[in-house]
């Protein structure tokens, strides 16, 4: 489904760029989760109009879904004529390559659509719609090979804003959120589908939160966060590791960050934020709790070097000290949005504007390089809803996404 707007910009591209090697950014926030692109070696600086364009594709669909790349292909969702898609792209040039059913149409004020990002594993690519269906495909051609219903297969409750995760895949299971009297959180099997394990210490409903995984003590454990906890399980039984309270309000959305034994979660709607010692034996140690430094609604939190970096509900970009939860300094002059790590920059993203800034991920405050305006966006977004979809750079390529755009930007300047 490529439209003469794609098909022109896409060969001017082909010809500055040339093709692209296989890139590695498998799933939501990149291999570890942590939102750290791979790549060295990028553009410091931007000209005034904004890196060179790779490609656009203007026929990917709507929703809030982010992208995957994987063996030079990008994988990401859509909804076209009142269904939602899992849909591969070729990542060099941001041609279709195919398109598969993920489910009905998920319908909302802010938007309908699917709103996560595929996970890919060997030869499947695994995708949950806004609905709750859970779609393992092969990577290859988009044959579905089996699907499971987090409702009706898994026993969850859709919530307010429909299921959003990004499906972690652990050895040979995949772990999700239906949430639920049967568990919290379930791991199939990879390639049947069948239900390995539920997380039965854990029964809250799901909210809008993608699980991470960790290693303490030497061995792993899944880490996710809902309404009123936090919590740690064995990837192997799904057995609980252990627990602390949150206070979460609303909606909790923002992704768990681990580090050095330290578990950092946020939220917005006046929450803020918690950090967690995991000790011997899982032992919790809170290091604060009912923080207002970092209150971030959605956009997501990056760590580097020790602190993090983020949007936070009326203070606006923080830099926050991980070990003490102490403001290292906060700045207005950016609107809300999404942030993202690369090769010693934050690449963030205004979700009202479309501006994009090229920022120094530093202590001394916000020190902004470049800035430019994403062009086209959608006339197509709900009024209520934003620029939702989070920046990512692989390969030497920006990735960014306002509903039937995915625009592809050339940020290693060769």
């Amino acid at each position: 489904m490529n439209s003469p707007l794609h098909s022109a910009i896409a060969a001017l591209g082909l010809l500055a760029t040339g093709s692209l090697a296989a890139a590695d950014w498998p799933q939501w926030r990149g291999p570890t989760r942590n939102d750290h692109s791979p790549d060295k070696g990028l553009l410091k600086s931007w000209p005034k109009d904004g890196p060179k364009r790779a490609w656009l594709y203007d026929g990917v669909g709507l929703g809030y879904a982010g992208y995957s790349v994987a063996d030079g292909k990008l994988f990401t969702m859509g909804l076209r004529e009142g269904q939602e898609l899992l849909i591969a792209l070729d990542a060099a040039t941001g041609k279709e390559l195919w398109a598969t059913p993920a489910g009905p149409r998920y319908p909302n004020n802010w938007g309908d659509g699917p709103r996560m990002t595929p996970t890919v594993a060997g030869d499947r690519v695994f995708a949950i719609g806004g609905q709750g269906l859970l779609v393992c495909a092969s990577a290859k051609d988009g044959k579905v090979l089996w699907t499971k219903s987090l409702v009706s297969d898994l026993g969850g409750k859709l919530q307010d804003w429909g299921y959003t995760e990004s499906p972690l895949v652990v050895g040979d299971v995949v772990i999700c959120t239906p949430g639920g009297s049967q568990g919290t959180l379930a791991a199939l099997d990879t390639q049947t589908g069948k239900v390995v394990w539920r997380s039965k210490d854990v029964t809250d409903n799901a909210q809008y939160s993608s699980p991470i995984l960790i290693s303490h003590e030497g061995k792993p454990q899944v880490v996710q966060l809902i309404m009123n906890k936090v919590f740690g399980v064995d990837p192997k039984s799904g057995a609980l590791l252990w627990k602390h309270d949150f206070p979460g309000r609303v909606a909790v959305i923002p992704t768990p960050i681990y580090s050095e034994g330290i578990v950092y979660v946020t939220a917005g709607y006046g929450v803020g934020c918690a950090a967690f010692k995991l000790g011997p034996g899982n032992s919790v140690e809170p290091l604060y709790q009912d923080n207002k430094v970092m209150k971030n609604h959605h956009g997501g939190v990056v760590l580097v070097g020790g602190h993090l970096y983020g949007h936070s509900d009326g203070a606006g970009w923080v830099c926050q000290e991980l070990a003490t939860g102490k403001e290292v300094w906060s700045h207005k002059g950016f609107g809300k949005g999404a942030v993202h790590y690369a090769d010693g920059m934050l690449y963030c993203l205004d979700e009202r504007s479309g501006d994009v800034a090229l920022v120094e991920a530093n202590t001394q405050g916000w020190k902004e390089v470049a800035r430019f305006k994403l062009a086209p966006l959608s006339e197509k977004r709900s009024r209520q809803g934003g620029i939702w979809p989070h920046p990512v750079v692989v390969n030497g390529r920006l990735y960014l996404r306002d509903q039937e755009y995915l625009h592809c930007f050339d940020v290693k300047g060769s």
